[in-house]
């Protein structure tokens, strides 16, 4: 598969922005535009159903999607008509999610649960009328999605840096995303680990983006987009090494909603394994360095920009194309 480059969408805009936006990415010629399910934000769904009336060919998708707050058949029911709509070009990603305590939910058991929901979104979506016995799910079969047209090998995206979970849904899943990530340290680990369990899943790096030609103003919005997930990120990511005073000090500082104390420890050398942040220069180098890494796909997360449509534009008009230039050399 080709290197591809896609655009990711947070979905706290009017439900009429999504289709507009999704169609000028791929009028640049991206490959696919995600948009996030993250708790609090509007549901993906009805922004992926917008997305997929007024774009013709990119991927489009879920990124992602947990069964702790949704069901399998509500997640198999609402892919299978974005799917529909979008003549074949759905995929779903799924992850454990975040902020779960926010609503008092904690997983018991949290990677079963999670790969049995994977193979029961499947079981739903090939139609089949036999019961689903699990442990966490189940089907009584008889019956089940009762629509027709329905794609069968819709594929699937695991959000997780734990290799547990990996391991667990890895002969599931077609593409594995490393999420808040621009390092390609992470992306040459991953993809040795899959090339050893001979897994021909690919690789996916995805972070907060922001790209202007002024590089100094891009990475301080940056920084302050970074500085609530990167000491998550930094317990993940076994690749990176952070100074115990500077970790500490982000974390303190956050805890206080101190950003602006936050920021003062993500230097410029840090802030580069974190996000995509800088001149559309700067942002190349960046993109290159994860495919030679081992990278497969590479996602533009939000902002874009220090305004999101001058960010989306110097994404597709410079960066992308330079890109390619470079990849095809």
């Amino acid at each position: 598969m080709r290197p591809q480059i896609t655009i990711a969408l947070q979905t706290d805009k009017p439900l009429a922005a999504y289709g507009s936006l999704a169609a000028k990415a791929e009028s640049y010629g991206f490959d696919g535009v995600s948009v996030y399910n993250d708790m609090l934000y509007q549901p993906a769904w009805l922004p992926l159903l917008e997305i997929a009336r007024q774009t013709e060919r990119i991927k489009i998708g879920p990124a992602a999607v947990n069964p702790f707050t949704s069901h399998p058949i509500n997640i198999a029911g609402n892919l299978a008509l974005v799917d529909a709509a979008s003549g074949s070009r759905a995929y779903c990603g799924f992850a454990r999610g975040a902020w779960l305590d926010f609503i008092g939910l904690i997983p018991s058991n949290p990677i079963p649960t999670l790969r049995e929901a994977i193979l029961c979104v499947r079981h739903l979506l090939n139609q089949d009328k036999n019961p689903f016995a699990g442990e966490h799910f189940q089907l009584q079969g008889g019956d089940t999605l009762r629509w027709q047209n329905i794609r069968s090998d819709i594929p699937f995206l695991l959000g997780s840096w734990g290799p547990q979970t990996i391991n667990a849904c890895l002969p599931l899943v077609s593409e594995i995303k490393l999420g808040g990530t621009a390092n390609p340290g992470a992306a040459r680990q991953l993809k040795s680990f899959l090339k050893q369990q001979k897994a021909d899943v690919a690789v996916v790096c995805g972070s907060v983006t922001v790209i202007d030609n002024d590089g100094n103003a891009a990475r301080e919005r940056a920084r302050r987009e970074v500085a609530l997930y990167l000491p998550v990120v930094a317990d993940l990511d076994k690749t990176i090494t952070i100074e115990s005073d500077r970790l500490k000090g982000i974390r303190e500082a956050m805890k206080q909603y101190d950003v602006g104390k936050a920021i003062s420890f993500i230097s410029d050398e840090l802030l580069a394994k974190f996000a995509f942040a800088g001149t559309p220069d700067e942002i190349i180098g960046q993109v290159l360095n994860l495919f030679e890494a081992g990278a497969d796909r590479v996602e533009f997360g939000t902002p874009h920009g220090l305004s999101s449509d001058k960010g989306l534009a110097l994404l597709g008009e410079i960066v992308l194309p330079n890109v390619h230039a470079a990849l095809s050399r």
